[in-house]
This record gives structure tokens, C-alpha cells and sequence, in this order.
């Protein structure tokens, strides 16, 4: 290992076993099996900087990772070989909860299942996405823009990540929005500023160009991240229903009349894996639900909570009425508080896409809630050509943005273990992927395959991205080979 590289972690920091690099080799992706050359877990934003200082120097790929085993999108694995993985769990430091200004400054290692009892304790509430793994690092999860499951309180495709801390290619340091100052952070502390917005320096937004970069212009080692005030009391609800379109517009109503908290949509398949332990239950469970629940909750805070709830809920009564809805708290057996409590928490283990078969792929784009049922369509469509039974595909529709736009996602669980099924999942992740994307889905964040058919179609911004990839990590060193790169 070279002497440079020891001086700047440690020798303790650097991991070289067979038994690591054959885990960082692959994931549960389809992404081509490749080694690193070494994991290096550095303790600070210096350590990261230096090491991005040496990859330019020695010419050295480097792959930022940040969240604990299982990976699944293929952006985790080496593209080429003599990579060497950058593991931040190790930046562990919950910096800063401001209850005032509903605002968390976390380092990139903080995990979902570190971060929400300490959120927790100080009355405030992560906006979560879709049972995240326990070991899944908050701000992994938002620099690849995970959808969250309350868009009330998404303003921007940004939220809810705010101000970050990011080591660029080049080496230099760099802080985001208001976190750039004037003055140091304590300063701004000192003058009760928080890190809060995320536009600037200036008129710039270079949060942006990290995010959704899959780590190819930099490292992050800090950020800030919106929180919500938790609630005192909560009603939750579920809609079964037959088809989608039968409670988009209720959906659309209840976002417009900023009413609603949590608020999502799955089939039968995926909720039953969600609560689900064993394959037996599975079956059943999906077996007594309908195809289609829509959950929501109203919630009532420190003032007047039952009186909020009760015009909320008279609110939508009426909608509900107008659209031919019955919400209730429970469908096909399932409790509505049961999944309220749930969703609020990380999974269990094992992973919830995993239990049921031992392996997941999903294919997942940004459309409007209004036009979702056509893309439901195609996939169905694409499923039976390819054999797969389209019962058997999870679904999941989470409206964005406060209902502006939604993620559409379909999982697809198979065996790994079984060489036949995985072929076939891997020939329908292919195929669904490009039927999808020539009806107009959106692959706001592709990764793999995904990520070479989104960029041979757009060669106006894949020029664009390579002229902001050459300013901010020239020699190429930040996770070569990912996206357009």
C-alpha cells in the first residue's frame, strides 16, 4: 500500500482483506463485479481532503460510501480497477439540533437509525422516505434524492437537504448556501443563524450539481437537514381501491388542501412485503388486500391539536364524498396506526425488499400522479411479455414536491440463488427500463443501464455535465465511470 496513503488515513483506517474487497465487489445490483484495491475509513473533513489530494497526485479513483451493506443500485462498485473505497461511516458526529429553526447539521456517517431517537428526544421528525434501512446514512439518503413520504413539507427536489460541506475533486473545500457565511459557523451560531438555506453563495446552488452525482464531483462530510415539529396527536387513514386512477383525484385534493402528513400509495404486493415476516404471510396478506391503498394521516401540534384534526377531517369528508372514497383505519386487516408506526421508524431487519425472496431490483422515474396508471400499464405490459407475473410486482407511487410530480416505482423480487430468475429480472429490468423511459418517464437519477440509455438520449446535457465535471473534478477522480462519466 503506498506510504502516502497510509499517512493520510492511518494503517488502521486501511482495509485491504479478501473478505472486504469481495464484499465492496458487487452489490444486488447488475452492475459488473469489480475490486477495489483498498477500503480507507477516514475520521475527518482534513482526512478527506487529503485523500482527495493524493487520488489527484497518484491518479487514483476513489468511491465514496456512506451507508452500511446491502447496496443495491450498482454506484457502490468499481466502474474500473485500483479503485479505492472511501467509507465515511466513520464521520459520526451529530453536530448541531436546532428545535427553533426545525434544522439538524449531521455528518455524513449519521445513519437513520442514529439520528431519529436523538431527533426524536429534542420534538422534532425526520421526513423520512419509505422504511429506509436502519443503516442507510441520512444524507446518502438525500443527496441521491430519495423520495420523502411528506410532500407537504417539500418545497424543491432539494428538500429536505439544506447546506452541505462537500470536498470537491479539485481538493478544495467548499460550504454551501448560508452555511458559506459571513464569518465561521460559530459566529453565525452567535448571531442565532442557522444553516437553513440552501441557495448560495450568491445566486448560486452548487448543492445541486452534488446531488444525485452519485459521489462524481465530490465528498460530502457534513450537512444540514430540515426537520418537522412532531406532532402531538395523529390520525391516520387508508383508501383501498382497484385502480390508481380511482384516488388520484382525492389525492391531488387532500395536497392541495395542505392537510395531509404522511401521504402514499402502494399495492397489494409491496405492502404485504412491507409488514410481512415469512413468505406464508406474505401470501396471504397480499392475498386480503386490495390492489391499490392510499395511506395518509392528519396530525394536530402543541396548539389546539384536537381542533385541528377535527376540521382537517371535516375537510376531507367532504372531499372523500365528492370523489367517492370511504377513508377508513384499516383495510384487508391492516391497521392504519400499525402502519403509521411502521413507516415512522427504519426497517426491520432483514430489509423489507429482502425478505421475501432474497433480492430486489427496482426501477423508479418522476412523473405527474395524473399520468401514473399509463406507466403502471406499460410495466404490466412488459412483465407479461417477459413471463413475470405482474401480481407479483411491487408497486410504490409517493406524490412530490406537494403534489406537483410523483416517484413511480416497481419492484422486482426474485431469487439470486436461482440463475434462471435472475436472468429473467435482469432481461425485464432492461426492457421495462427503455419501454418506460419511450412513454416519458423521467430518470431523474439513473443509475447502471438506466444511466446509459438516459444519457444517450440527452447529448445536450451529457456535454453539459462533462464541462461541470471537468471544473470540479478535472482529473477524473471521483467515481469514474458512473453516470455519463
Amino acid at each position: 500500500m503506498a506510504k502516502e496513503l497510509k499517512e493520510v488515513v492511518g494503517v488502521k483506517n486501511i482495509q485491504d482483506s479478501e473478505e472486504v474487497l469481495e464484499s465492496y465487489s458487487q452489490d444486488y445490483s447488475f452492475a459488473p463485479k469489480v475490486r477495489p484495491r483498498c477500503v480507507v475509513k477516514p475520521k475527518s473533513a482534513a482526512e478527506v481532503q487529503a485523500l482527495i489530494q493524493w487520488a489527484n497526485d497518484s491518479a487514483t479513483p476513489l468511491i465514496p460510501v456512506s451507508s452500511g451493506a446491502p447496496h443495491f443500485r450498482g454506484d457502490t462498485v468499481p466502474s474500473i480497477g485500483g479503485a479505492v473505497i472511501v467509507d465515511l461511516s466513520g464521520l459520526k458526529q451529530v453536530v448541531r439540533i436546532d428545535k427553533r429553526n426545525r434544522i439538524a447539521m449531521i455528518e455524513t456517517g449519521v445513519t437513520f437509525g442514529e439520528l431519529i431517537p436523538q431527533i426524536e428526544k429534542a420534538g422534532l421528525k425526520l421526513n423520512l422516505p419509505l422504511l429506509p434501512r436502519a443503516n442507510k446514512s441520512v444524507i446518502g439518503s438525500m443527496l441521491e434524492r430519495e423520495p420523502v413520504i411528506m410532500p407537504l413539507y417539500q418545497w424543491d427536489a432539494i428538500d429536505p437537504l439544506t447546506c452541505i460541506e462537500v470536498v470537491f475533486g479539485t481538493g478544495d473545500l467548499f460550504r454551501t448556501g448560508s452555511a458559506a457565511g459571513p464569518g465561521t459557523l460559530e459566529d453565525q451560531w452567535k448571531a442565532k443563524q442557522a444553516q437553513v438555506n440552501p441557495m448560495g453563495p450568491g445566486q448560486t446552488d452548487f448543492a445541486r450539481v452534488v446531488q444525485g452525482a452519485q459521489g462524481t464531483m465530490g465528498i460530502v462530510t457534513w450537512s444540514t437537514v430540515r426537520c418537522e415539529l412532531a406532532p402531538s396527536i395523529q390520525k391516520p387513514f387508508m383508501v383501498g381501491a382497484a385502480s390508481l386512477d380511482k384516488i388520484s383525484d382525492f389525492i391531488y385534493k387532500m395536497l392541495w388542501l395542505k392537510s395531509v402528513e404522511e401521504c402514499f400509495v402502494l399495492n397489494n404486493a409491496s405492502l404485504a412485503a412491507i409488514l410481512s415476516k415469512t413468505p406464508a404471510e406474505y401470501a396471504n396478506l397480499k392475498n386480503s388486500l386490495p390492489q391499490w391503498i392510499l395511506f395518509f394521516s392528519l396530525a394536530g401540534f402543541e396548539y389546539f391539536p384536537e381542533e385541528r384534526i377535527a376540521y382537517q377531517e371535516k375537510a376531507m369528508a367532504d372531499a372523500a364524498q365528492k370523489f367517492g372514497i370511504t377513508p377508513g383505519t384499516s383495510v384487508g386487516g391492516v391497521s392504519a396506526y400499525e402502519l403509521l408506526r411502521t413507516v415512522n421508524k427504519p426497517s426491520d431487519e432483514p430489509y423489507w425488499k429482502l425478505r421475501q425472496k432474497g433480492a430486489c431490483q427496482d426501477i423508479f422515474f418522476l412523473t405527474t400522479l395524473d399520468k401514473a396508471g399509463k406507466f403502471i400499464q406499460v410495466m404490466q405490459g412488459q412483465a407479461e411479455q417477459a413471463g413475470w407475473s405482474a401480481s407479483d410486482i411491487g408497486m410504490y407511487v409517493q406524490p412530490m414536491v406537494q403534489g406537483t410530480s410523483c416517484h413511480v416505482e416497481f419492484n422486482l423480487f426474485y431469487n439470486p440463488k436461482n440463475a434462471k430468475e435472475t436472468a429473467r429480472a435482469q432481461e425485464l429490468y432492461q426492457s421495462a427500463t427503455e419501454a418506460l423511459m419511450n412513454a416519458g418517464g423521467f430518470f431523474s437519477r439513473p443509475y447502471g443501464i438506466a444511466a446509459d440509455m438516459a444519457y444517450r438520449r440527452d447529448a445536450e446535457t451529457t456535454a453539459a455535465l462533462r464541462k461541470v465535471k471537468g471544473i470540479f473534478d478535472p482529473k477524473n477522480v471521483m467515481n469514474a465511470g458512473k453516470l455519463c462519466f
